[in-house]
Order: C-alpha cells, then sequence, then structure tokens
C-alpha cells in the first residue's frame, strides 16, 4: 500500500458529508413501503437518488489531497471540498460567497455552453488547481461573480470580476503563473503576480467574427469544447479564429415574450447539411503579446480540409492539428512550425465507414514520437507511432475498444487507459506495456467489481481515485494503488438498502438480456418488469425507451439505468418498460455502428421491432399494446418507428425530433447521411413525412419552441405532412424551452401530460 496507509488501518467513510435524509423518510417500516405510491414528481428529481457522490474528484499538485465537488444538503448545488490523505480529515475547501451559479446569473454565452455540455450543476461547476512552485494549495474557480482564488489560509479572493462583460472559459497556464480567459469574443490574459491583464488579440465583432470560443459545431458535435490551447512551457496560446460570415443566419423567436422587436428574437450561425461550414483559422500568439503568427491551415475553406477537430501541443513549441475532411473518411494529424506556421502531415488515418474522434493522442518522450488510437482493425485501440507519424507497432488489440488514456509512466513503461476488455456493458481501468518487446500480453485490469470504472491517476503515478457505480451499486469513490488496483481507502460509499427513496418507491434494477437482430447480431436489452404480486404475470402493456443514434449506449451496467425514474414510474403503473441498444449505438466497435451509414431510420427502426417481436414471443408484451418513447435522436426514431410499424406499435411519445435530415447540421448529418445531394433516397427514406401515410396509432409531439439544436421547424414540418395526410396528433409546446425544458415546473408538468398520453393510448 502507498504512503504507509493499509486498507486495513485506514478504511474510512466521509462520515460528516454522507448523504443526510430528511426526517420524514428516515424511517419506512417494512409493512408500510409496498402501500406508498410513486409520484410523478420523483421522475424530475435532481439529483437522481445515489448521484450525491463527489463529482469532479482530482488529484492537488503535491498529491496530498483528493478534492472534489459536493453537496452535503443533496441538491444540485456544489461545493468545492478536500480530503486530507496524510491525516484522513476532509474540509469545506470552497463556498461560493454569493452562492455561485444558478440559472438566473448566467450571461448568455455561458446558457448556451451549459446546453452543449448538457450541463445540469448550480455553484461550483469546476475549478482548476493552481500549479506553483509555492507551498501553498490553491484552486481557481470560476463563478457568474467572476474568477475566485481560494487557499486554505485565506478567504475567496475576487481577482477577476465580471462586471458588464462575461468572462467565459478561463483556464490557467501549465505553470500556473497566468489565466486566459475570454471576454467580448478576444482572448486576454490575467498576470497573477501583478493582477494585470492583457488582450492578446483583437478584430472579433461577435457576430460573424470571434476569437478563441470554440464555434458551435465543434461544441455540439466534436466534442471540443475549446477554442484555445496553452502551450506547455506557458509562453505561447493557440487559438482559433471562427468566420461564419458566409453563414445564412437562422432566426428564432421568442414566441413566449411579452415583448416584440430584437428582445424577442436570436439569430444563429447554423450550418445546414450541405450548405456552407465556417472557416477556422489557427493562430499562435506569445502572452507577453504581440504579433500572431497564422499556421498554413482554414478549415471550411475546402473539401479536404473542413473541420479542426483537435489541436495538441507536442515537444513544447510545435502544434499538432487534427484536420478532418467534410466526408468524415480522411483525417489528417498536421505538424506545424509554430514561428512560421509551415505544416507537414505526418500521419493519415482513414476509413470508408467514418472516423470516430478521439482524445487519445498523446506525446511521448522516447523518440518524441506519440501515441495514437486508430479503428484500423474495426476496434478503437492504441498504436505507437515516432516523430514523423511512422507506426512503430500496436499497444493494444482484439474485438474490444479502448476509450479514454488516463495516464502514461514512461519511466516504468506501462500505460493506463479504460475500455471495455471486460465487456460492452462494463468499463475499467487497465494497464499495458508502452513499448511491447514481441507478441502483445494481454493488458492487466486493475479495477475491481462489474460495472462502470471513472478514475483518475495521482501525478506520481502511484494511486487512482476509482469512481465506481453498477446496476446494483451508487456512485462510490475509494482510493487504489496503482500497482495491483488493491484498495488503500473507501473514502465516500452508499450502500442502496439505505437510500431511503429506492427503498421507499421499491425501485427494482432492470435485467439484462442478449437477443439477435434479424442479421443474428446480438443486442443488449434492459427489462423493468412490473411487480408480479401487484400486477399480476405477464403479458404486459409495454414502453419501449429508445435513443438508437450514434455515439449513445443506453444499455448498460451502470446506477443510471436502476434509476431511470420514468421507468421505474411506468413499472409501478404496471407497464413493462424495455430498452434496447441497436446497431449504430456506441461501443461495439466499427461494423457495428456503421451499419447504419446511409439509412438513418431503417435498420435501427428494424431492431427495434426485432426487440418488440422478441418480447411478444417470450410472453412479456401485450401485442396491440407496445408504445414507444424518446428524445432528440430517440425522439425522430420512435415517430418513423411508429409510422413504419403500425401493426408492432400503437404510441409514441416523440420529444425534440429531427423529421428530416436535411433541416440538421452539416457535421453530424454528413457524416453518417453523406451529402443531401449523393445520398437522396436515404434522406427520403429517413423523413419521418415519407411514411406519416402509413400511421396508425397515436402520436404525441414534445418541442421547445427556441430549441437551437433541433429547430422546431422540424416538428412544423412533420405536422404539416400530418394534416395533409390527416392523420391525428397531439402536441405539447414549451415557448421558452430549448432542446429539452429545464425549470422543474416544466419538466413536471411535461411528465403529467406523457403519463396522461400513455395511460389514455397503450
Amino acid at each position: 500500500m502507498q504512503s504507509g496507509v493499509t486498507s486495513e488501518n485506514k478504511k474510512l467513510k466521509y462520515s460528516n458529508l454522507s448523504c443526510k435524509m430528511p426526517q420524514a423518510e428516515s424511517a419506512i417500516p417494512d409493512s408500510v413501503v409496498g402501500q406508498i405510491s410513486f409520484p410523478i414528481e420523483k421522475i424530475v428529481q435532481y439529483p437522481l437518488p445515489g448521484y450525491v457522490a463527489p463529482t469532479s474528484v482530482n488529484f492537488s499538485p503535491d498529491d496530498n489531497l483528493i478534492s472534489y465537488l459536493f453537496s452535503p444538503d443533496q441538491t444540485l448545488s456544489r461545493k468545492v471540498f478536500t480530503f486530507d490523505l496524510t491525516t484522513c480529515k476532509q474540509d469545506l475547501f470552497f463556498s461560493p460567497p454569493d452562492g455561485g451559479l444558478d440559472e438566473d446569473n448566467l450571461s448568455e454565452e455561458e446558457k448556451f455552453r451549459r446546453e452543449r455540455l448538457r450541463e445540469r450543476g448550480l455553484g461550483v461547476t469546476r475549478y482548476e488547481w493552481v500549479k506553483t512552485c509555492s507551498k501553498k494549495t490553491t484552486i481557481m474557480v470560476p463563478l457568474p461573480a467572476g474568477i475566485y482564488f481560494m487557499d486554505h489560509s485565506s478567504q475567496p479572493l475576487l481577482k477577476l470580476p465580471s462586471g458588464s462583460s462575461p468572462i467565459v472559459d478561463p483556464h490557467l497556464s501549465p505553470d500556473g503563473t497566468m489565466l486566459a480567459y475570454v471576454r467580448n469574443h478576444e482572448l486576454h490574459v490575467l498576470d497573477l503576480l501583478y493582477n494585470k491583464s492583457k488582450q492578446l488579440t483583437s478584430g472579433a465583432n461577435g457576430t460573424t467574427k470571434t476569437h478563441a470560443v470554440a464555434e458551435y459545431i465543434a461544441q455540439e458535435e466534436m466534442g471540443r469544447k475549446n477554442g484555445y490551447w496553452w502551450s506547455p512551457d506557458s509562453k505561447y496560446i493557440a487559438f482559433t479564429e471562427v468566420d461564419s460570415s458566409e453563414i445564412p443566419l437562422y432566426r428564432i423567436m421568442h414566441q413566449g415574450k411579452s415583448t416584440v422587436g430584437s428582445e424577442a428574437q436570436e439569430e444563429h450561425a447554423y450550418p445546414f447539411t450541405g450548405a456552407t461550414n465556417v472557416k477556422v483559422r489557427l493562430g499562435v500568439v506569445p502572452v507577453i503579446g504581440g504579433s500572431i503568427t497564422w499556421m498554413d491551415l482554414c478549415c471550411g475553406a475546402n473539401l479536404d480540409d473542413e473541420y479542426l477537430a483537435r489541436v495538441n501541443w507536442i515537444n513544447g513549441d510545435t502544434l499538432v492539428a487534427q484536420v478532418l475532411n467534410r466526408s468524415h473518411s480522411k483525417l489528417k494529424l498536421n505538424k506545424s512550425d509554430i514561428k512560421t506556421g509551415e505544416r507537414k502531415c505526418i500521419l493519415v488515418e482513414e476509413h470508408s465507414t467514418w472516423i470516430n474522434l478521439h482524445d487519445c493522442f498523446t506525446p511521448v518522450d522516447k523518440g518524441n514520437g506519440f501515441i495514437w488510437a486508430s479503428e484500423k482493425t474495426g476496434f478503437r485501440h492504441l498504436y505507437l507511432h515516432d516523430e514523423n507519424g511512422v507506426c512503430v507497432g500496436p499497444i493494444t488489440q482484439g474485438d474490444w475498444m479502448v476509450e479514454q488514456i488516463v495516464g502514461v509512466n514512461e519511466a516504468s513503461g506501462y500505460i493506463y487507459f479504460t475500455g471495455t476488455l471486460d465487456g460492452p456493458l462494463e468499463c475499467h481501468l487497465y494497464r499495458a506495456k508502452l513499448f511491447p518487446q514481441n507478441e502483445l500480453e494481454s493488458p492487466v485490469k486493475l479495477t475491481s467489481g462489474k460495472g462502470k470504472h471513472l478514475v483518475v491517476l495521482d501525478h506520481q503515478m502511484q494511486k487512482f481515485a476509482d469512481v465506481h457505480e453498477s446496476l446494483d451499486s451508487p456512485p462510490k469513490v475509494s482510493l487504489c494503488s496503482l500497482h495491483d488496483g488493491s484498495l488503500i481507502m473507501s473514502l465516500y460509499e452508499q450502500q442502496t438498502s439505505t437510500l431511503v427513496t429506492v427503498k421507499k418507491l421499491q425501485l427494482e434494477p432492470p435485467k439484462i438480456f442478449q437477443i439477435q437482430a434479424k442479421d443474428g447480431t446480438v443486442l443488449y436489452g434492459a427489462l423493468y418488469k412490473p411487480d408480479v404480486e401487484k400486477f399480476g404475470p405477464p403479458p404486459y402493456k409495454t414502453m419501449i425507451s429508445m435513443y438508437g443514434g450514434p455515439g449513445v449506449q443506453l444499455v448498460s451496467d451502470s446506477w443510471a439505468n436502476m434509476v431511470d425514474m420514468r421507468a421505474q414510474f411506468l413499472r409501478s403503473k404496471g407497464i413493462l418498460v424495455w430498452k434496447m441498444d441497436n446497431r449504430g449505438s456506441s461501443r461495439r466497435g466499427l461494423a457495428f455502428e456503421g451499419a447504419i451509414k446511409h439509412n438513418f431510420g431503417r435498420f435501427d427502426a428494424e431492431d427495434q421491432v426485432a426487440g418488440a417481436e422478441w418480447l411478444m414471443k417470450e410472453g412479456l408484451a401485450k401485442p396491440g399494446h407496445i408504445g414507444l418513447y424518446g428524445w432528440s435522436y430517440g425522439g425522430y426514431l420512435s415517430a418513423i418507428s411508429l409510422s413504419r410499424f403500425p401493426d408492432v406499435f400503437n404510441c409514441a411519445v416523440s420529444g425534440a425530433p429531427v423529421t428530416s435530415w436535411d433541416g440538421y447540421d452539416s457535421f453530424y448529418t454528413e457524416k453518417y447521411m453523406g451529402m443531401p445531394d449523393d445520398n437522396k433516397t436515404g434522406y427520403s427514406y429517413g423523413s419521418v413525412m415519407t411514411h406519416v401515410g402509413e400511421l396508425k396509432g397515436k402520436l404525441l409531439l414534445i418541442h421547445g419552441l427556441i430549441d437551437e439544436n433541433v429547430h422546431f421547424r422540424h416538428t412544423a414540418r412533420l405536422l404539416n405532412a400530418l394534416v395533409g395526410a390527416r392523420k391525428v396528433y397531439e402536441l405539447l409546446i414549451f415557448p421558452d424551452a430549448r432542446h429539452m425544458p429545464r425549470p422543474h415546473k416544466d419538466r413536471l408538468y411535461m411528465e403529467e401530460r406523457i403519463w396522461d398520453f400513455i395511460h389514455r393510448s397503450l
């Protein structure tokens, strides 16, 4: 065990941070539990039962502290806590002086960023450790009021007030002496020693040109949240310049407002499929100020260099830009000289299905090379490359995938990563040899306990914090040895039996099943079965919860499936709930995902039919009483499945659906469906409107009027088709909602209307 701490003498819990249950719920006799109803309000409660565990877990720069965000009162409003690994003492480290972030004190830019991140947290939502030579342990906390700094020995210090101009995306330099941030669409840097700010870029206008902020497509579809990157030596910052002047603005009217004119409208440079994308340049500027060096690259200017996917620093003063072509078939790694801007392509990744972006690019000191992840075998695996991009050899292999690199220790010759070696329903930490000499050895698993593990390694590569959850266990946090995965101490633990809501509402974990698609492909499904003693034996009326689109996995061995509160609510009403990941879903390899290439609405819907047929064959689902519900892609899939298969499904709840793919964004749609002019048949067949003539079942459509992701126009176009085909529909509109209603009252009202519809229609 590390640091002289053993699992025998230091196994403890956060006793004073444990979940304090409300007194009214603290004691429920077992004889009464079965008589308590499941109030619909529980569907919209946040955080979900069990998800009050610490989040954003990190090690301090000296590895003596573990920091995390936590809410002692079990709300969404979190504060920064620390746990001292030497004294085993936990402390409240930072509490926002003004309560911190809430939904009402955010700038418009931050509201949109939260939409992109699907962020619901309040209070403190992120923090960074200040890495300096000082013995003080200091953190930086961005809040709506400005940027705070805090150490153990002082009060919170507001170093950079927001004022009338919001501060966007602040990040500390690697050496901890400066803070970069975006204000008024320009990149700035604050010298923390002298508390002086300097503007590094100019020329942005906030409408058609911005600096250092990731464009919409990058945030929403590429998984790239940043528009600037510190150099490792803290002397330079690489940043993007985004030019959207060639994109026609898409106007959204706020029909729910009492005002008119400019206050009741907003405009977005939304790049529709087949149309123009933004142009993105990559520049480098010294942090002391001075002229900008532009790299020999302009994404969006030609189809071969369409998207700036990722930016990485290597060897201290060299940039590596990942550039994706418009058809998503080729990704280039371009190495650029930051003094001249000259670039050289060192690696080309090509695949006929598509390229999935990742964050596995990692420089290594040995030979000035790098680690790269490729799906050239059909599964994402790690490969070692030299400084010229030549592949030295594989690090991992097999019919499973690497998800993230979490640490590299060149001295010991090991690489640490998470992946699916133990099955696609789980996620574990593994260790492999970084420089394998002969035949590859199987990676060593370091996490124990089935389910999903989110891990953070300490800086000395001796220990790791493990956030572990499964169907049977809510999230818990442990400190483990990186040598063999053994437990050093338990930091935070919850028992399912002690969670009042779980016991009171009699939540039961779903059972995982394997079925086969028509082509024999194995599909995983989760079944929420009603209580036989209350509702008798099957078959039951059935609702199928679906997403079905790429990049998402619904069915896994995770606590999230245990506390799927809508599914549990329906189960409590005697309705069987089924969810299944059809072909096209993630974490199963490229062939499994690629089955839906150019064919949205075809094989994904047919797999869902196979799931329904299996339920009926097993005597679980009652024929003629099978409904669907889903949101976004799931809303699309529920609507098109109801239309295509009127004799299988009799009702559907469709939330914020893409109803025709010619109305969605370029990056996502073209990756999977190709260009509209090149796949007219696929676009036509994949439109819900093509199939509404076959519709027999009942359809409830839900949409926010100011949804800037899936525009309300999608639902409006479908309504025209339904009217033209003389089909009955129901419509639930939220005038002030974007991609999903956020206020508690709106979500509660929505769930009431959904349940009323299901009760009447199923």
